[in-house]
């Protein structure tokens, strides 16, 4: 089948659902995926409405496999309606305002609301699916740490990703050492936080961090080819997802310790660290304006 006719099945002009404000979702009957991209405003970051919507729509998800006796959906991919971005991380802006206000619950209360999510879509919500995240924009910070919980991460061709919390003397809490460790190793899951480095698709493929490398502008096309790959040989490739999830285990205790210690390091940022998060906060808008 030619590029054209595939991607004139996956109906990639998804209609809003009006169901969420900073979500736009659709299903794929024939494929049997549910496509849900991101949209959040004023940042494409994890602000307070997109977790609520997200929340919303997966808890539709499960409700939907349960009474079709998980027939549903055999996929659930993850992107973005944002031009460029897939994601930009935690909000820095709601960050700021908890530290300035000493207020440890409210940063641990959205750590909490982020890894409730990363960790049901890295255990693909306890169904019988695979979670895909679709990276054709930057994905940074936490925008990174939601692709890297997903099953399979596709990525297209000169985005970037990465972790770049230690410019302004933080770490990434929402998972992103507990994946990378099991992924590259616990050295180089280190060496990559510590650096801030911004890496491109490119070299993440090479490192074994994204799973499928796709073309500019081909990156739903890669989706449909995997996922008519997957339904070709459904048994083995089903199989090889449950072990992975035996071998790479992750428990929420590991991730919810790390986010209490997120939060701690949080409220020891200095007024100098917190000028820098606002100067980020600042080149967030302005990518977007």
């Amino acid at each position: 089948m030619n590029n054209i006719a595939v991607l004139s099945e996956a109906n990639f002009q998804l209609p809003n659902s009006g169901k969420y404000q900073q979500l736009n979702t659709h299903y794929d009957e024939k494929y049997k995926i549910g496509w849900f991209l991101m949209k959040a405003e004023p940042r494409p970051c994890f602000t307070p409405t997109l977790l609520k919507d997200l929340s919303s729509y997966l808890r539709e998800v499960k409700k939907d496999m349960l009474s079709s006796q998980g027939e549903k959906y055999n996929f659930l991919v993850v992107g973005s309606d944002v031009e460029g971005i897939f994601n930009l991380g935690g909000d820095l802006n709601l960050f700021t305002q908890f530290i300035n206000q000493r207020d440890r619950e409210g940063l641990l209360t959205y750590a909490m609301k982020c890894i409730d999510i990363l960790y049901q879509n890295m255990r693909h919500y306890d169904l019988d699916l695979t979670t895909i995240s679709l990276i054709q924009g930057d994905a940074l910070g936490g925008g990174f740490e939601a692709a890297l919980s997903s099953n399979i991460i596709v990525a297209e061709r000169g985005v970037k990703m990465g972790l770049p919390e230690v410019l302004f003397n933080l770490f990434p809490g929402m998972g992103a050492y507990s994946l990378l460790s099991r992924k590259i190793g616990a050295v180089k899951a280190e060496q990559m936080i510590l650096s801030g480095k911004l890496y491109q698709a490119e070299e993440l493929y090479d490192m074994g961090i994204v799973d499928i490398l796709a073309e500019k502008g081909e990156g739903e096309l890669a989706v449909y080819k995997y996922v008519k790959s997957a339904n070709r040989s459904s048994n083995s490739y089903q199989a090889m997802r449950k072990v992975k999830d035996i071998c790479n285990t992750i428990s929420y205790k590991e991730l919810a310790d790390i986010a209490e210690i997120w939060a701690d390091a949080a409220l020891n940022l200095t007024s100098k660290d917190i000028r820098m998060m606002k100067r980020l906060v600042n080149r967030q808008n302005s990518r977007v304006e």
